[in-house]
């Protein structure tokens, strides 16, 4: 079955993003481009959004965004109930994310990783099966308000 994944993030992110959605088309994945579009300054939460829905929609199998630190994509995807966004900088924080956390976002700090490690670390994110087990229960209760 071929994974589709939705590819988003801000102006800082931009080149990471179009090299990265040429590898996986390379690879034979489905994607989309929530944008942005050029490197032109954005508002990260215009595209986060729409991208977090549609994974959430279960339209996407995962979601990658990608902004300068990482962090602005994280805590907006965040926002919704079904997403599981984790900012990793590490192939090991990639693994772990699905493994431990059942993660459906990969967000990426451009600013502070090389691209190649970028692509290293989309590739383990979609490969990497969650464990699930005693990871499950942790997982159930993300969404457990208190």
């Amino acid at each position: 079955m071929i994974k589709k994944i939705a590819l988003g993030g801000d102006h800082a992110g931009y080149a990471y993003k179009k090299e990265i959605i040429a590898d996986l088309q390379s690879k034979g994945y489905e994607v989309k481009d929530f944008g942005p579009f050029s490197e032109a300054s954005v508002d990260y939460p215009d595209f986060v959004h729409p991208l977090s829905q549609a994974v959430e929609s279960k339209e996407f199998d995962f979601g990658i965004l990608i902004c300068g630190s990482g962090n602005g994509v994280a805590i907006t995807a965040n926002k919704y109930k079904d997403i599981r966004a984790s900012l990793c900088w590490t192939n090991d924080l990639a693994a772990l994310a699905r493994q431990h956390n059942d993660a459906n976002v990969l967000c990426l700090p451009a600013r502070f990783i090389e691209l190649g490690d970028a692509k290293k670390f989309v590739q383990t994110f979609i490969e990497t099966p969650f464990e699930g087990g005693r990871h499950q229960n942790r997982v159930d209760k993300i969404n457990k308000c208190y």
